[in-house]
Formats: structure tokens, sequence, C-alpha cells
């Protein structure tokens, strides 16, 4: 597999890192040539490092996978256990760099990769933090071994959860909340803040409320 990382131009290494699992966007094209960078762009600008694995099925590794919808097939199940393993691949390689540091790794999950999160960070000890944006329970019935509710509960790492009100795929009441309530992770380390947005709000409101979660727990960059 491939992974792209984006390294700050100022600063000293080595750099705090955040790994990032994309919308699923990222199902339908085909080239990694233009990455959809939206996002999560102004994390190198902050002093971090950001760190953007091909997952299966997304870009050049696309296969007959044509949606994110969780459905209860064993294709779809083999699917998420590989995306599972290609982020630990990815950790697997970060670990060898003297540039990156991976004691206090984060975890960006944006819509898909939020709510592929619960699975992703209870099944990678490695991963300190997360931040969730555009995320929340999906609808779908897939087999147990891999739905995201029944993970919920083994997060215990802290997690900033970032929505918009009106967001029309991970409805507030129905999907947004019962995904925060469920994670694991003591009261006091988990935060839910909700814009008067749809589904994804944009950098300007956001920005602020992931660095400073950042800088909570992963510590100021360098």
């Amino acid at each position: 597999m491939t992974a792209y990382i984006y390294l700050p131009r100022n600063g000293s290494p080595p750099y705090q890192t955040i790994v990032f699992f994309p919308g699923s966007n990222a199902i339908f094209l085909r080239s990694s040539q233009d990455l959809p960078l939206i996002g999560i762009d102004f994390m190198p600008r902050s002093g971090r490092a950001i760190v953007f694995p091909i997952f299966k099925s997304t870009f050049e590794r696309g296969d007959t996978l044509k949606s994110d919808v969780q459905v209860p097939t064993a294709f779809y199940r083999d699917h998420v256990i590989a995306w599972s393993k290609d982020l630990g691949r990815t950790i697997d390689y970060l670990e060898t760099r003297q540039d990156l540091r991976t004691d206090h790794l984060a975890y960006y999950g944006l819509s898909w990769g939020s709510d592929q999160a619960p699975i992703m960070i209870s099944m990678e000890p490695r991963i300190k933090l997360g931040v969730l944006v555009g995320g929340g329970f999906d609808f779908g019935k897939p087999f147990p071994e891999v739905d995201p509710i029944n993970f919920a509960p083994h997060v215990q790492v802290p997690v900033l959860m970032v929505n918009g009100r009106y967001d029309f795929y991970f409805p507030i009441e129905s999907s947004q909340k019962p995904m925060f309530f469920s994670l694991g992770t003591p009261a006091k380390d988990k935060r839910h803040v909700v814009f008067e947005t749809g589904h994804v709000p944009p950098n300007d409101l956001m920005i602020k409320e992931i660095l400073d979660w950042l800088d909570r727990y992963q510590g100021p960059a360098r």
C-alpha cells in the first residue's frame, strides 16, 4: 500500500503526527495524484505531520466496492478488516521514521472515516486520541463483528466529535449523539461540538476546536 505524508515547512522534527481516514469520495476516485486535502491542509501549517493512507478500495486500490454503506455480507466484513490492517501497516511504517512522533498518535476521521472510527481506534492501541468530523453511527446493518456500535464502548482514548446540526447523513439525535454517548472514553475526555451547519462544518469553524484538542492531548507542535 501507499501513504502520503505531508510535513510542516516550519517547525522542527520530530513532528506530532495525525493519521487521516478520508470521506467516502475516496471510494469513487481512481487517482491519488490530486488528493482531496480540504479539511486537513491546515494540519501541516499548524506544525504537525498529516498522513493520508491509500486504503483498500480507494484511489488506485479501487475494486468492486461501490459504496460505504454498511451491509451484512462477508465481502463488506472483509473490507473493514482490510482497512484496519492498512491502518496498522501505516503506523508500522511511521514508527521507523525519526522525524515523526508516534507516542501521541492521533486518528482523524472525516465522514466515512468518522463512521469507521470506533473500529479503527479500538483495534489499534497505538492511536492515543481521536478527532471525528462529520460522523456518527451509520444506519446500515453489517455483521456484528464489523458493526461500529459494538466497538464504541471499547474506545478509551480522548475523542473530539465535530458535527453540523443539520447533517443529512448523520442526524444529531439518531446518529451523532448515540455514537458520542456510546464511546467508552471518560466524560471529561470527550467533547461533542455542534455547529449550525450541514454535514461537514467549514474549516473556519472547526480548525480552532481541532487544534485546541490536539494541543491539549497531543501537546503543542514544536
